[in-house]
C-alpha cells in the first residue's frame, strides 16, 4: 500500500472533487451540488438513517433468539457504529463532499479502494431499496388486499424517483417528513409502555414489570451463543447510518451541521433502540414474541390498543418509503456519480440538471431497483433473504473502509500531507482496531451459520466482479 499523500493520485488519475463554500440555500459547489440540505433537514436524515425496517420488524426475530439481552448488543453496535461515525465526521470536516467514504478512500487508500467502496455502497443500497419498495407493496396490501404488490412497489419507486429529481430541496424536505413520522411514533410507542409501566392501564398493566428483563428464563435465555447469533440482525437494523455522510456536499454550512447530527447520535441510539426494547420487554415478556412479527404489533396487542396492527403497519410502510427515498435514491445516485466522475463508471452519469440533481444516475438506480420487484415475484420465498444478506455484508465492507481511511488520514496529518481537522476521533487509532476487531467478529458470526452463510457468499462473488471491473478500467485506460 503507498504512502498516504495530501491528495493521493498518480498521473492519469481523475481528480479529486473539492467542496465548494458553505454558503446558503443554493450555493454551489466545485462538485456542482445545490447545498440545498439545512440544519433541519440534515439532521432529521440523519435520525431517519438509524430508524428502519431492521428496528420496526426484525426485532422480533432477535427478541424471540436472544431474549433481553438484545438490549446489549444494540448499545455495543451503537457504540462502534458512534466511533464509525466519528471517522467519518473528522474526514467529512477536513473536507466535505459528496463521494464522502468513497472519495476519501480513493484519495488515502488508492483509486482502487474509491473504486470498490463507490460501487459497494452503491449495490449494498439498490439492493436494500429494492427489499424496502417490495415491503411497500406487502404492507399496502394489509388495507387493500386487491392491490397487487408489485403495482404498489411500482408506484412508489415512480413517486420517489420524480421527488428525487426536482432538487435536492425537495427530497430533503420528504425525509423530513418521513423521519418525522417515525420518530413521534417511536415517542408515543415509548410514552404508552411507561404509561403502562407506572399506572398499570391496559391488559397487561397488572403483569408488566422491569423485572421480565431478568425473571423470565435470564438475561440471555437460549445461551450466549445464540445470543450473539442476533448481531447480524442489530447491524442491519443500524444500516442507514452513514447517511448523513452522502449529505455533506448538499449540505449548508456542513463543517457545522455534521458534527451537530453526528453528535446527536448517543441520544438517539439510546431513544431509539435502547429504550424502545427496555420499554417493551418490560410490558410485555420477551417469550410473547415471536420470528416473523413485529414486536411493536405484538406488544400493542397485548397492551389492548386495536388499532394497534394499522398503526404500526403505517409507520413501516413510512419507514420502508424512508429508506428508499434517503438509502435506495438519493445517496446511490452520488455515488454512482462519484464513480463517474473518478473515470470508474460512464461518463454521462456525471453529468447534473440545471438543478444540480444527477439525473442519470438517479434513472440508472432506480431502473436497477425495478429489477428487485421482478426479483421477488419469482422467487418470493428466498429472493428477502438474499437481498438483505448483500445489504448487511456491504454495510460491514463500508464501514470497515472508513475506518481504515480514518488511520490513513491521521498518518498524513502526522507527517504533514494533510490538514488536520478540528472535529477529532476520541481514542484514535486504537478506537478504529477495536470497531474492526467487532466487524470481524461478526462476520465470523454470520459465517458460523448456515441461515446467514449466504451473505459471504454472495459479497464473494462481489468482491470478483469488483476485481475483473478494475481490470477491465485499467486495460482501457492503457489502450
Amino acid at each position: 500500500m503507498r504512502p498516504p499523500t495530501a491528495r493521493g493520485t498518480k498521473p492519469g488519475d481523475a481528480p479529486a472533487t473539492q467542496s465548494g463554500g458553505e454558503g446558503g440555500e443554493g450555493a454551489e459547489g466545485s462538485e456542482g451540488y445545490k447545498r440545498g440540505l439545512g440544519t433541519r433537514q440534515i439532521q432529521m436524515i440523519a435520525i431517519g438513517g438509524t430508524i428502519g425496517t431492521g428496528l420496526f420488524l426484525g426485532a422480533g426475530t432477535a427478541i424471540s433468539q436472544a431474549g433481553p439481552s438484545l438490549i446489549i448488543w444494540y448499545a455495543v453496535a451503537g457504540l462502534v457504529l458512534l466511533l464509525v461515525m466519528r471517522a467519518l465526521g473528522e474526514l467529512l470536516t477536513h473536507r466535505p463532499v459528496s463521494g464522502s467514504f468513497a472519495e476519501y478512500a480513493r484519495e488515502y487508500l488508492g483509486p482502487f479502494w474509491g473504486y470498490a467502496t463507490a460501487w459497494t455502497y452503491w449495490i449494498m443500497w439498490v439492493t436494500t431499496g429494492m427489499a424496502e419498495i417490495t415491503a411497500a407493496g406487502q404492507y399496502v396490501k394489509y388495507w387493500f388486499p386487491g392491490v397487487a404488490q408489485w403495482q404498489t412497489a411500482l408506484v412508489s419507486l415512480v413517486v420517489l424517483l420524480a421527488v428525487n429529481m426536482i432538487s435536492v430541496k425537495a427530497f430533503g424536505e420528504l425525509e423530513f417528513w418521513f423521519a418525522l413520522i417515525k420518530v413521534v411514533a417511536i415517542v408515543g410507542m415509548i410514552l404508552v409502555g411507561v404509561g403502562v409501566l407506572v399506572i398499570g392501564f391496559g391488559d397487561v398493566g397488572d403483569t408488566a414489570s422491569v423485572t421480565h428483563l431478568w425473571k423470565d428464563g435470564g438475561i440471555a435465555p437460549n445461551g450466549v451463543h445464540d445470543s450473539l447469533m442476533t448481531l447480524q440482525i442489530v447491524l442491519f437494523a443500524y444500516l442507514g447510518v452513514e447517511l448523513v455522510g452522502v449529505t455533506a456536499g448538499e449540505a449548508e454550512d456542513p463543517k457545522r451541521n455534521i458534527p451537530r447530527a453526528i453528535n446527536s447520535l448517543p441520544l438517539r441510539f439510546g431513544l431509539f433502540y435502547i429504550g424502545t426494547l427496555i420499554v417493551i420487554l418490560s410490558v410485555v415478556s420477551w417469550t410473547e414474541f415471536h420470528p416473523g412479527v413485529s414486536p411493536f404489533v405484538a406488544a400493542f396487542a397485548k397492551i389492548g390498543i386495536p388499532a394497534a396492527a394499522g398503526i404500526v403497519n403505517f409507520i413501516v410502510l413510512t419507514s420502508a418509503l424512508s429508506s428508499c427515498n434517503a438509502g435506495g435514491l438519493y445517496s446511490t445516485a452520488r455515488m454512482l456519480r462519484t464513480a463517474s466522475v473518478n473515470g470508474h463508471a460512464p461518463a454521462a452519469l456525471a453529468r447534473l440538471t440545471p438543478r444540480g440533481v444527477p439525473a442519470a444516475a438517479l434513472c440508472v438506480s432506480a431502473v436497477t431497483m425495478g429489477l428487485g420487484v421482478l426479483l421477488n415475484a419469482l422467487d418470493p420465498e428466498h429472493a428477502f433473504a438474499y437481498i438483505t444478506s448483500v445489504s448487511t455484508g456491504g454495510a460491514i465492507m463500508v464501514w470497515s473502509v472508513i475506518l481504515v481511511t480514518h488511520m490513513r488520514y491521521r498518518k498524513a496529518v502526522a507527517a504533514g500531507a494533510a490538514e488536520a481537522s478540528s472535529y477529532r476521533m476520541p481514542g484514535a487509532p486504537y478506537t478504529n482496531v477495536v470497531a474492526l476487531a467487532f466487524f470481524a467478529l461478526v462476520t465470523v458470526l454470520i459465517a458460523w451459520s448456515a441461515d446467514t452463510r449466504v451473505a459471504l457468499y454472495v459479497m464473494g462473488v462481489w468482491v470478483v466482479l469488483l476485481v475483473l471491473g478494475w481490470a477491465v478500467l485499467r486495460r482501457r485506460r492503457v489502450a
